[in-house]
């Protein structure tokens, strides 16, 4: 072999060799790799059926070496859509949650969950931001090892991980929490947790808290991992203050509506129970002198406390929520139309069939509080002393009709207080694609007519 003309390139102490077959192992113009044998057992020279044999070999071999390539790349490419979808579920599964509820404890359990599942730990915590912007205190824990994290519920900003992920904004991690001086969290580090994923939760420029997820696991967390948590802190940031704007604004209206009942029943109610009581003393004081006008008197207070009492039966009529259950429609507002009755002492009469079996239920749900709120205005706001309920279908449409003897009112001048319960009726018929039409005159009363379709419409919003 040495003596060849083309043999070159062996290294010193090459042990020395007879014979020599070199074949490529090529597929198309690619260049796989080689295969080469030396030593033909028994001596000779290599021939062309051995050349054959290998060039035979080489292309199998090179079929066998695309083969595996294209499995490893399928394995990758697997393995990045398992990934992939692994990813997309986590946050589906926060866009879900973040847009489902605005209730803040729901938000922060499932938010944190979710995160957890992801991140394969077995602890994770949320801080939120005190109303002294100085403080954090841990709202929620999952996971194991409960104990040892709530010896440390409370950091101060710019102390501990917590405390430094919200003076900085950005996420921190910690490997090796025995060792790190700045986890101050001795009992989390006893029950054996190795290293943790702090992130700032953001809504724009605000904080709002910190979510941390704790491992007892030694393999660091990927960066694409920690690229996500680092996203949905964002998205959980936003969620965490429109729960909380939506909480004072459910707060204020509460106080909104307590002040109204108390001006309405200072300004109404009491007024007249009070008017009530001078006239009792008024009669009081004539009955020695005037015995017929003592009585007279006396008649007309009863008659206004016999008007505060329908008053009051009238607040609680309208106060008192009331929902749609196995019933049916028909049964619902017979319901309704006898609380009326006991309420108000108002006389009302009912025309229906026995039945309406086919109206879908979202139907029947929307002529039932159209109902609902037609009464209550009539008790609370018409002083009717009579009211027509009529319900009715034809071919395509069922419809509801409440008419009442009340003292009406100018669509154009009607109160606030009114107005926001017409307006929920309207809402109520557009939303499963039917009508009302509203009609009153000034002393004369209210009618209210509204129709649904009697199949179920799909629109949009």
């Amino acid at each position: 072999i040495k003596e060849h003309p083309r043999s070159a390139g062996f290294p010193a102490h090459h042990p020395q060799m007879e014979s020599f077959l070199g074949v490529p192992i090529r597929a198309g113009d690619e260049q796989l790799g080689q295969i080469y044998l030396t030593e033909k057992v028994g001596g000779g020279e290599f021939d062309e059926d051995d050349e054959m044999i290998i060039q035979m070999l080489a292309a199998y071999a090179a079929t066998a070496i695309q083969n595996a390539k294209l499995y490893e790349q399928m394995k990758e490419r697997d393995l990045a859509l398992t990934r992939r979808n692994v990813d997309m579920g986590l946050l589906n599964g926060i866009a879900s949650t973040l847009t489902s509820s605005l209730e803040l404890d729901e938000i922060l359990n499932k938010t944190l969950g979710l995160v957890m599942n992801y991140m394969k730990v077995e602890a994770g915590e949320i801080f939120l931001l005190e109303e002294d912007k100085t403080t954090l205190r841990m709202v929620l824990h999952r996971g194991q090892a409960a104990e040892a994290f709530w010896t440390r519920n409370i950091f101060r900003v710019g102390e501990g991980y917590p405390g430094i992920v919200a003076q900085t904004r950005k996420p921190m991690i910690g490997l090796h929490l025995s060792n790190d001086t700045n986890f101050l969290r001795d009992a989390v580090v006893q029950a054996g947790f190795q290293q943790t994923a702090c992130i700032p939760l953001l809504s724009g420029e605000r904080l709002m808290g910190v979510m941390s997820v704790i491992t007892r696991a030694l393999e660091p967390f990927d960066e694409r991992s920690v690229q996500l948590f680092t996203a949905v802190g964002t998205w959980a940031g936003l969620a965490i203050e429109n729960a909380r704007l939506h909480s004072n604004a459910r707060r204020l209206a509460v106080l909104e509506e307590r002040d109204r009942i108390g001006m309405d029943l200072h300004d109404g109610i009491i007024q007249s129970i009070y008017g009530v009581g001078l006239a009792l003393e008024g009669a009081q004081l004539m009955l020695a002198e005037d015995p017929e006008a003592a009585k007279a008197r006396i008649h007309h207070a009863i008659d206004g406390l016999n008007q505060s009492i329908r008053d009051i039966r009238a607040y609680i009529l309208d106060l008192r929520p009331r929902q749609l259950g196995n019933e049916g429609l028909i049964n619902g507002l017979k319901r309704l139309i006898a609380e009326y009755r006991a309420h108000t002492f108002s006389e009302v009469n009912f025309t229906g069939p026995d039945e309406l079996k086919d109206l879908p239920h979202t139907q029947s749900l929307a002529l039932f509080h159209i109902c609902q709120e037609a009464l209550a205005n009539a008790a609370k706001h018409a002083k009717a002393k009579k009211v027509e309920v009529a319900i009715w279908t034809t071919g395509e449409r069922a419809l509801l009709e409440v008419r009442d003897d009340g003292k009406g009112f100018d669509p154009d001048k009607m109160q606030t207080s009114i107005g926001h319960g017409l307006a929920n009726m309207s809402t109520r018929a557009h939303a499963v694609g039917g009508d009302i039409d509203i009609s009153s005159i000034q002393g004369e009363g209210t009618t209210i007519l509204v129709w649904v379709p009697r199949t179920v419409q799909h629109h949009n919003s």
